[in-house]
Formats: C-alpha cells, sequence, structure tokens
C-alpha cells in the first residue's frame, strides 16, 4: 500500500462518513476492521490524531496545571455533612419562600433540602433537630463554605447546643483558573 492511499485511508476513518475524530488506537482498530493494514499503521494512526487540528481545538482538555487534591472523607455514614443555603430566589417561589437549606451527608450523598422565607438560628435548629438528628441519628460534623449567612455567632450557638463540631471548607482555587463573570 503507497502513502497516498494509506493518507486516504486515514482521512476517511478519522474524518470522513464514518469518522468519528477517535484517538489513534481506535482508529487503528476501525482500519483493520475494514480489512486493511501496513506496517506503520498504529504509529499513523497515532500521529494523523495528534494533528487533526478540530481535535486538538475541540478535545476535552484540562487548561489548569495540576494540583494536590485535598480529600474530605466520613468514616461511617450520617456522621459528616455539608450545609449551605441557596438565595435568595428571584421571584419568589409561589408560597413566598426566597432561600432553599440544604444539607448533604458526605459519605452516602444524601441530600435533605427544605425553602424557607429567611433562613435564621431558629430554623436551622429545628432543621437540624427534627430533620437530621431525629432522622439519622446525631452528627459530628457539619462543613460550611465561608460565607457569613451561616457563618457567624448566632449558628455557632446551634452547634454549640448539638455538640457539633463545625468545619469551614477550603477550596484550592489555582492562580490562572477561570471565575466566569464577564469574560475576564
Amino acid at each position: 500500500m503507497d502513502t497516498v492511499e494509506a493518507k486516504k485511508i486515514l482521512e476517511e476513518v478519522h474524518e470522513g462518513i464514518c469518522g468519528t475524530h477517535a484517538n489513534g488506537f481506535t482508529m487503528a482498530r476501525q482500519i483493520m476492521i475494514f480489512g486493511y493494514y501496513w506496517s506503520t499503521m498504529e504509529g499513523d494512526c497515532i500521529n494523523y490524531a495528534k494533528k487533526c487540528h478540530k481535535c486538538q481545538i475541540y478535545g476535552d482538555k484540562i487548561h489548569v496545571p495540576p494540583s494536590p487534591l485535598h480529600v474530605m472523607t466520613s468514616p461511617w455514614p450520617f456522621s459528616m455533612w455539608g450545609m449551605d443555603v441557596i438565595g435568595p430566589i428571584s421571584p419568589k417561589a409561589s408560597n413566598g419562600y426566597r432561600f432553599i437549606f440544604v444539607v448533604i451527608d458526605y459519605f452516602t450523598k444524601w441530600v435533605e433540602a427544605t425553602s424557607y422565607a429567611n433562613v435564621t438560628k431558629s430554623t436551622v435548629s429545628k432543621f437540624l433537630k427534627k430533620e437530621i438528628i431525629c432522622r439519622y441519628g446525631m452528627l459530628e460534623k457539619i462543613i460550611l463554605d465561608n460565607a457569613l449567612n451561616l457563618n457567624n455567632s448566632m449558628i455557632a450557638e446551634v452547634y454549640i447546643q448539638f455538640k457539633i463540631k463545625h468545619h469551614n471548607s477550603s477550596p484550592c482555587r489555582p492562580k490562572n483558573e477561570w471565575r466566569g463573570g464577564s469574560g475576564q
């Protein structure tokens, strides 16, 4: 097989009628299924896929330098929960509520959520007591983001009342990470 015919086969398999812009190894397998083979086929397929402009532009690549992961694990179900408030939501719900209070178990990923007009110390206390402690048992830790809505002295009293350890999450954001917004 000459190089012109091999190039036509590579083009057709990679981006022609049967093309899926597959990687080099997959392309080589597809070419063999179609009944073609040459000694440098696998290397040619890999090089062709590496040089494909569309694959390079639209490929699923991470544009952030690698950083160490910060694992938060829970040793048993329902002992460590993440807690957050979503809102204010606009427009208000039909019942006038503007906030969604959410807690998620770190071990099972179980979610409990409810809506409120306002999230106060008493609503947090009642929710934790009724929906979490009474249903799943006493929790050991609550993890929050650093937002002020649940990080204040009034809510801290709830943690003291139920003897819950409070931790703030520390999201790792590399300096070059795009943060959204107006294209900056």
